[in-house]
């Protein structure tokens, strides 16, 4: 029987299997199909990197995630195309806050339902963890946090902003095209009025990791049967889900997505219509791979 476990952030990289194609962290349409189509593997090898799976887990992994892209080719692109069409006429329209608001919910929905999806594998892999590969993540995990700390924690306020803008910038061209450096003055403006404190985004890093640490090592010492593992893995992604709404941080979450919604508006607002057309094209592209996806089976 297989028997599966979980990683850094799941519903985090879950959310970012989904990503994948939406946000399109590649240069150019044709290159979603490749990067959806090979999806599989680049979710193996990044379990792998953390997990450093044996050669009887490799296996069944390996299937459990091929099983995964099925479903999801099959019932999620269809509805991603439709979701990037609204985006389209929203950016035709006159885009406001609640338009982006009800976005970053749909899209939240849609990732919940890929993690709750991958329960019963993720509960297999959590009973197959060995004391070694648990030892092995909490090394990944010191690793990331120190890359953390390298990229964004570095320097004065000036400086962790200015490593913020940048990630930010990288998005907006992705979208857009080149920005004039007058409309990077004004998206600095708005990226720089959010609120910064990259201790709290460390922190919350840190407390996840533990949470999932402390998962394993709960279902491997009790030997937690499948049904349980689940059940636990159910707290566990909900509680990751609604983090934003925990009390002690509420306050910072809520300013936070309300200012980057502005910064997001600002963007829209400043972009020129042939920038406009960037985005509406490459949206159009990138809807037209959705459908290509989930109507061909084949890679």
């Amino acid at each position: 029987m297989k028997n599966f476990n979980t990683t850094d952030t799941l519903a985090r990289r879950l959310r970012q299997l989904f990503l994948i194609a939406l946000m399109a962290l590649a240069a150019g349409c044709s290159t979603i199909r490749f990067t959806y189509n090979h999806g599989d593997d680049l979710l193996y090898w990044w379990l792998n990197t953390y997990l450093d799976l044996d050669s009887d887990q490799s296996s069944w992994v390996k299937k459990d995630i091929d099983s995964l892209f099925v479903w999801h080719r099959k019932t999620q692109l269809h509805d991603y195309a439709q979701l990037l069409a609204n985006g389209q006429r929203q950016l035709a329209g006159n885009m406001t806050a609640a338009d982006l608001m009800g976005d970053y919910k749909d899209i939240k929905a849609r990732s919940e339902l890929l993690a709750y999806k991958a329960l019963p594998e993720l509960a297999d892999l959590a009973r197959s963890i060995k004391p070694e590969q648990i030892a092995q993540l909490e090394r990944k995990f010191a690793k990331n946090n120190e890359d953390f700390r390298r990229k964004f924690m570095r320097g004065d306020q000036e400086d962790q902003q200015k490593a913020r803008f940048k990630k930010s910038m990288d998005q907006f061209e992705l979208w857009f095209g080149r920005f004039s450096s007058e409309q990077e003055a004004a998206l600095r403006k708005a990226s720089d009025a959010r609120v910064l404190d990259n201790n709290i985004w460390l922190d919350e890093r840190v407390r996840r990791q533990k949470r999932i640490v402390a998962l394993l090592r709960k279902v491997q010492q009790e030997k937690l049967s499948k049904d349980a593992t689940v059940s636990e893995l159910h707290k566990l992604v909900k509680e990751l889900f609604d983090r934003f709404e925990a009390p002690e941080r509420k306050a910072f979450f809520d300013a936070y997505t309300d200012q980057t919604i502005q910064m997001i508006l600002t963007a829209v607002k400043i972009a020129t219509p042939a920038q406009k057309a960037h985005a509406q094209k490459r949206m159009q592209g990138w809807i037209e791979d959705f459908g290509h996806l989930a109507n061909d089976p084949q890679k």
